[in-house]
């Protein structure tokens, strides 16, 4: 297989072997699902050890919030071993037992449609996450910045409340672009999937021809 590999001139080797510089990104990447592992425990123990002294409603935002863990989680291993195996080198996993389905099959494309519909799934639990915490709102006031401070730096924040019935963090303008982002998400999505399809066709008529 090596003797009938074409070689190749200093330039081109060269240029070639800069792909290896994505290499510290996706390390970088690895160290951030280690930190989202963390926050996965430090949430999981604040819902344990609290589950008593909450209502349902708190309850079941630090579900999503844990859901939303996962989701990012899920994005990043996907971009890691989607992004190394098509842009840096194989990882050479065929007949392994474990191999995720779509690395079989996963290019440029298909990668960026598979993290447009990830990108979704994560938007939609941060939108159920902010109806779910709108709807008591009932004309409660903006939290003033330091107890905004207070609320980001506890466990709570997941709750978007600093407090029981003092204040909050959303006004109806950010709900409302909140949904808006999202839309335009999902149409994004959209887009990319046309394009995909349109493109795999003509590809596959000029193979024809």
């Amino acid at each position: 297989m090596s003797a009938n590999r074409p070689l190749l001139s200093p330039l081109s080797s060269l240029i070639f072997a800069t792909r290896w510089l994505q290499l510290p990104l996706y390390l970088g990447l690895i160290v951030a699902q280690c930190v989202y592992v963390f926050l996965f425990g430090k949430e999981l123990w604040h819902l344990i050890s609290h589950s008593v002294s909450m209502g349902e409603q708190q309850i079941m935002l630090i579900v999503l919030g844990l859901i939303d863990v996962v989701m990012i989680s899920n994005l990043l291993v996907m971009v890691i071993v989607g992004g190394y195996e098509t842009f840096v080198s194989r990882l050479r996993l065929e007949g392994h037992p474990d191999q995720p389905e779509w690395l079989s099959h996963v290019n440029a494309s298909v990668l960026k449609v598979k993290l447009a519909m990830a990108i979704i799934g994560i938007s939609s639990i941060h939108l159920l996450k902010t109806f779910i915490a709108a709807s008591p709102l009932n004309g409660l006031p903006l939290c003033k910045p330091e107890q905004w401070a207070a609320a980001a730096s506890s466990a709570s924040a997941s709750f978007y409340n600093a407090g029981p019935n003092t204040c909050t963090t959303l006004t109806p303008d950010g709900v409302l672009w909140q949904t808006i982002i999202h839309c335009v998400f999902i149409l994004s999505a959209i887009g990319i999937a046309w394009t995909d399809k349109l493109m795999s066709n003509s590809h596959s008529k000029a193979a024809a021809h």
